[in-house]
């Protein structure tokens, strides 16, 4: 019976720790799964550690400076550039206004200056009183500067009038300020009978100076040193008034005599009214 029994608890004994009892796959199961849930928890644990310990990933560099400073310069210069060009645009046209008004008031200077003149515009004669070549005497631009008019007949430097031959001429001799006469071409000067121009001719019978009326006064014989100053005309074609504008060099005797400064025969005396 002893035996038996021992037998019985020898395989029990193997039972338990020999073949597995119906109880040892489950105790195995779990065994196999607690053994993996450790791995795996492990793992994790490494991972995270792993994660703790390992430094962060820097974050990404900035651009280079240089690219940074050229995009705001960029950004800026395109800025500026607009506001430039829109205060460029306002200052162009405000410059072009400045320039035009500039210009505008040049232009009404010049033309001040080309229309508005300190002589007198006085109307002298109507073409139909010098028919005939008969001269004309006036004053101008003083109520004492005698001058004398004439239609020549030929084409004349300064000459108006439909055959630019019509001009004026002061009276006063530039050698000393005595008073010449027109000689008609073929006759003579009652002081000298031996002058015969073949064209008219101005003549002082105080010492014998000759003037070329045809070609701006201009000494041809005689002890004058400079011609005599041409007067200015104008002439109006729809009325045929020839009117007195101005004054040519030099000056009219005893006024600076001998300036280029027309401005002179303006002084000491008094000018003839304006038309």
């Amino acid at each position: 019976m002893a035996s038996k029994d021992d037998s019985q608890s020898s395989d029990k004994e193997r039972g338990a720790e020999g073949s597995p009892s119906p109880q040892n796959p489950r105790r195995h199961f779990l065994r196999v799964a607690m053994t993996f849930g450790v791995v795996f928890l492990a793992a994790g644990i490494a991972s995270v550690a792993q994660t703790l310990i390992k430094p962060s990933a820097p974050p990404p560099a900035p651009p280079p400076a240089s690219t940074a400073t050229k995009t705001v310069t960029k950004t800026v210069v395109s800025t500026t550039t607009v506001g430039s060009s829109t205060s460029g645009a306002s200052s162009s046209s405000s410059s072009s206004s400045s320039t035009t008004s500039a210009s505008s008031t040049t232009s009404a200077t010049s033309s001040t200056a080309t229309t508005s003149s300190p002589f007198p515009v006085v109307v002298v004669a109507n073409i139909s009183d010098l028919a005939g070549g008969k001269p004309i005497s006036f004053n101008y631009p003083l109520e004492d500067t005698p001058n004398l008019l004439v239609k020549l007949g030929v084409k004349a430097q300064g000459g108006v009038g439909p055959d630019g031959d019509i001009v004026a001429f002061s009276q006063f001799c530039q050698h000393l300020g005595c008073v010449w006469g027109l000689v008609p071409a073929g006759t003579s000067p009652a002081c000298d009978n031996t002058f015969k121009p073949t064209v008219p001719q101005g003549y002082c019978c105080c010492h014998g100076s000759v003037f070329d009326i045809e070609n701006g006064g201009v000494v041809t014989d005689g002890p004058s040193p400079r011609p005599i100053p041409q007067v200015l005309l104008s002439f109006d074609s729809s009325s045929g008034d020839i009117s007195a504008i101005g004054m040519g060099p030099p000056t009219i005797f005893g006024h600076n005599t001998g300036s280029n400064n027309v401005l002179d025969d303006l002084q000491g005396g008094t000018p003839v009214s304006s038309a």
